[in-house]
Formats: structure tokens, sequence, C-alpha cells
């Protein structure tokens, strides 16, 4: 769209671009959640694989969880958050462990 604007006095009418600014989409916290059969170095695992972590940072992640119960694996955009979600629970269900992870709006 544009918005016609007079230049000077007796000049024609000129064309400018009208900015229109976007929002950007809204972001979700990817979470795991903490259980009492998840072994901790399957949790390790989880986050280096799947939010390519270091073994440093995904032990800290893994601290968090369980010691405070959840942990922030990372924020995404909403599709990229529900695909995290997914592929941790397959994997989790794959490998016998009741590991939770859910996403939140930031």
């Amino acid at each position: 769209m544009a918005i016609r604007k007079q230049t000077q006095p007796g000049e024609g009418l000129a064309l400018e671009p009208e900015r229109q600014r976007t929002k950007p989409p809204p972001l979700y916290k990817v979470l795991l959640l903490n259980d009492d059969y998840t072994p901790m170095e399957f949790v390790v695992v989880v986050l280096e694989r799947f939010f390519r972590m270091s073994r440093e940072q995904a032990t800290v992640v893994m601290l968090k969880v369980h010691r405070d119960g959840r942990g922030v694996c990372g924020v995404f955009p909403r599709d990229l958050a529900t695909t995290k979600v997914e592929q941790v629970a397959a994997f989790a269900q794959r490998h016998g462990h009741p590991l939770a992870c859910v996403m939140e709006e930031n």
C-alpha cells in the first residue's frame, strides 16, 4: 500500500511506501519435567541430541530438572517447539522412559 504525499506546493503528488511493522511470532519454551524413573544420563543424552547442547550445558539443565522439577531446554517458534516435544516423547517412549517434555508460551 502507498500513501500519496504532496512534496511542495504546486508540485505533483509523490508516492511513498507505507511502513508496516509485523509482529514477530510468539515463542514457546520447551521444558523437561522431572520424574523418579528416567536416569539422569538419559536426560543428558536427550538434551545433547535434540537441543544440541554440550555435555556441560546438558548436565546443568539436567540438574535443574532434578532439583526444581522442570528445566528449560530452549525457546522456539511454535512449530519447532511442537516438533521438539514430539521427538523427545517418542525417543523416551522407545527407550522405555516416562520422561515428559512440554511447551509453554514464553
